[in-house]
């Protein structure tokens, strides 16, 4: 068995633990998942409350930012300091921001605050994908993964309406000061279940490199996010964030190649599957962050929903995300075959983008779109638990701990890109004509207010269905093994 699990390796981990371990995992991720999807539900009143339409984008964006800023960094220091202290830290740290999020007074504080959270955050996915990649057979994997995905699914359908609720009922502070019982409840069951010592390797920690990533991203995004907006596409300050940009990449770039260990392993950068693997999660996430952060903006300011309703409207596609998760292990774990899955599923996901885009233009009702949101979460259910499997199946075992979190890297600088890009669309159809931040329904705009929100959302469900048809062409270039029914190398 696995040594990052076991401290005795010829000590095989009993079914009963792996179940226990297993349960804890999923509770410190549903506290991420449910993050997530209840924040984006209380966007709009939050706006309202603090102002800075133009900035909304950014309070996801600090999240998903410093959450993917650090997630390599959680694959080594959990190789070199063990799984548990290191999922330990993560917690803490998130619990900390939640906080804090829940005090903030104005959105610079907002913003900043969660940013704290996605210190934390950024640690959940990685490392319960490395804990079960340890102790789950490859074969297995991908109905573990799938209820992973279930579970993102279920919040994401729990996240919205309970966000709206306490929204309504109390106030959007609420939404982060909840995570605080689902905390403790995680720590708790964390420590009863992950008890065994973890072996450990070591290694070097690429701070300088994690800067470099860090600064180049955040560069950019203040480039995609503030340029013909806030500053014009001539101001100095957006030259010299374009150049700082450039300069950091390239810096960084020849430091992954001198480095004893980088941030960006460049070993790993020869493994055609991880590339592919990598590429196909990039582009999948900046289309699917980039279009579903703006469902409940479109179903409160656009359709005229409150922030409970516009919870109702997205759980038909979390229903699809279930279902489809729920197929999709079986067939896996039955014939170790998983491109198929994968490539219809993009298919799938690219058709229901492109309908929703012209159904939101058109002006069609729930009829059309729902069916559609519906068929978009069944197509992602099909591409996503498998992807990590993919990449464990492909990479020995001395590097699965960092090729899992550089995917989870690479899947969360996508939905980086895609908000903050989102985002840059929305603001400047605002900025383009004349429109402030807006109330917090459509009858708090004016009619031709409601016309620019509908179109631009439109727009950004239009580019969803390009970015995502891009990643099922690089999909097709992905090389297909069969998983095997026991870890390889364990």
């Amino acid at each position: 068995m696995n040594q990052a699990i076991v401290s005795d390796p010829a000590a095989p981990v009993t079914d009963h633990e792996v179940r226990a371990v297993y349960l804890a995992l999923l509770t410190v991720l549903g506290l991420g998942a449910l993050e997530q999807s209840i924040v984006a539900t209380a966007l709009p009143r939050i706006v309202a409350d603090l102002g800075g339409m133009a900035h909304l984008s950014w309070v996801v964006t600090a999240f998903v930012l410093a959450s993917t800023a650090v997630m390599p960094l959680y694959g080594k220091l959990a190789d070199q300091y063990g799984r548990r202290p290191m999922i330990f830290t993560a917690l803490i740290l998130f619990l900390a921001g939640s906080v804090l999020c829940g005090f903030a007074q104005d959105m610079t504080q907002l913003i900043a605050f969660r940013a704290v959270q996605g210190l934390g955050a950024g640690g959940f996915m990685p490392l319960a994908q490395i804990i079960i990649g340890d102790i789950v057979p490859p074969a297995q994997r991908a109905r573990r993964q799938g209820s992973i995905a279930m579970l993102y699914a279920a919040a994401s359908v729990v996240g919205p309406v309970l966000g709206g609720v306490m929204t309504d009922l109390l106030s959007w502070h609420w939404i982060f000061f909840i995570n605080l019982p689902i905390g403790v409840v995680a720590f708790r069951a964390l420590a009863r279940s992950l008890r065994r010592p973890a072996a450990t390797h070591a290694h070097r920690i690429d701070y300088l490199g994690s800067v470099l990533l860090t600064g180049s991203i955040t560069a950019l995004l203040i480039v995609l996010a503030l340029g013909g907006t806030e500053w014009p596409w001539e101001a100095p300050q957006l030259r010299v964030c374009a150049l700082l940009a450039a300069g950091l990449g390239a810096w960084l770039v020849v430091h992954v190649r001198r480095a004893a260990e980088p941030v960006l392993p460049p070993d790993l950068f020869g493994n055609r599957v991880f590339n592919i693997a990598s590429g196909v999660m990039l582009l999948t996430f900046v289309g699917l962050m980039g279009a579903s952060v703006f469902f409940p903006l479109f179903f409160q300011l656009v359709m005229g929903n409150t922030p409970a309703q516009s919870g109702l409207m997205t759980m038909a596609m979390m229903a699809g995300m279930i279902l489809s998760s729920m197929l999709n292990g079986r067939v896996l774990a039955r014939s170790g075959r998983y491109k198929g899955a994968q490539v219809a599923g993009l298919a799938v996901a690219t058709a229901s983008f492109g309908v929703l885009a012209w159904a939101m233009d058109a002006g069609l009702g729930y009829a059309v779109l729902e069916p559609a949101i519906f068929t978009l979460g069944f197509g992602l259910g099909l591409v996503m638990p498998n992807m990590t499997v993919v990449v464990q199946n492909a990479l020995p075992p001395a590097r699965r701990g960092v090729g899992t979190a550089m995917l989870t890297f690479f899947r969360s600088l996508g939905g980086l890109l895609g908000v903050t890009g989102s985002g840059a669309i929305l603001a400047r159809q605002l900025h383009a004509h004349g429109i402030a931040a807006a109330g917090t329904s459509a009858p708090a705009l004016q009619a031709g207010a409601v016309a620019v929100y509908r179109h631009a959302i439109a727009g950004i469900f239009g580019a969803g269905a390009a970015i995502v048809l891009a990643a099922l062409v690089v999909l097709l270039f992905l090389p297909e093994a069969p998983a095997p029914a026991h870890p390889p190398g364990g």
